[in-house]
């Protein structure tokens, strides 16, 4: 079965869990998912089932905002409340300064992704390992952070909402703050609340309908050359009608989808005149348009 999915996962259950519950919902052996979310964290997750699997990479899910809770005192080894080793008392800081703090994360910020992550380390995820009790060293990496936004500080909680580049870990956002604020701390909190502009409904998951979704125009196509799209065979630009070609804009919109009554694919346009096929021939799905 092919579908698209915007999802809002709970917290406390690991995005590969709650995947396993879209699946038996769906009653498909192939999904997955956009980004990965902590099992401590709540949000919007992308999901797909069947051939459109191939679909995520091309799906717009940046930038990424999110919405955490900063525990200041808390010492945690994966930088959340799953690990917590021991809680200090810290005297309550100047609310001023702790917005000024927060609100100067903005731009590329160097940090070194925490232990316990999805990172990679010879084949196997860096937080398999730490589990293990193995000794992790991850490189240093830089994060894009476009706004951070103070939304409040009760002694010795901060909240703050952050918009950043996919990839992004706001556990060491969070460990940065604390530093600059001459503390310690972890993500009591975390929620996910968009990626691009897709916004998740708690409690329900939500069919999302491909050709609204993928980032590209629809170029109106012949049906004479259906046949050449479903078998893949090379075409250029002059195949186009010449109404078409008078449309594309290779500046702007390099990229389109081709849809005919049962698939679609995405062809990217070049300069040269030619037409590559980045997705061919996938089965069109027509969803429900709801919410489950």
């Amino acid at each position: 079965m092919n579908a698209l999915l915007l999802a809002y996962k709970p917290a406390f259950i690991s995005s590969n869990g709650f995947l396993t519950q879209i699946k038996r919902s769906y009653n498909t052996s192939k999904a997955g998912f956009s980004g990965t979310l902590d099992p401590f964290a709540q949000g919007s997750l992308l999901i797909a089932t069947g051939a459109y699997t191939k679909l995520l990479p091309f799906i717009k899910t940046e930038p990424k905002v999110y919405e955490a809770t900063l525990w200041l005192g808390a010492k945690s080894l994966s930088l959340d409340t799953e690990n917590i080793t021991h809680i200090d008392s810290t005297p309550p800081l100047d609310s001023s300064f702790v917005r000024e703090v927060v609100e100067s994360f903005v731009g590329e910020i160097a940090y070194i992704p925490p232990a316990f992550s999805a990172k990679k380390i010879q084949g196997k995820r860096a937080y398999q390992l730490a589990r293990s009790g193995q000794s992790i060293e991850l490189a240093p990496t830089t994060m894009q952070s476009y706004t951070m936004e103070f939304l409040c500080y009760v002694h010795p909680f901060i909240s703050f909402r952050a918009c950043v580049s996919k990839g992004s870990y706001i556990r060491s956002l969070g460990s940065l703050i604390a530093q600059k604020l001459g503390s310690f701390g972890t993500l009591s909190a975390l929620k996910r609340v968009s990626e691009g502009d897709l916004v998740a409904q708690r409690g329900r998951i939500i069919e999302l309908d491909p050709l609204k979704t993928l980032p590209y125009p629809t170029l109106p196509i012949n049906p004479h050359y259906k046949e050449h799209f479903y078998h893949g065979r090379k075409l250029t630009q002059n195949d186009l009608d010449s109404s078409v070609q008078a449309r594309v804009d290779l500046d702007k919109n390099p990229r389109y989808i081709v849809q005919f009554d049962e698939f679609f694919s995405i062809i990217q346009l070049h300069r040269d005149g030619s037409i590559s096929y980045l997705l061919n021939r996938i089965d069109y799905a027509h969803t429900l348009q709801k919410a489950r």
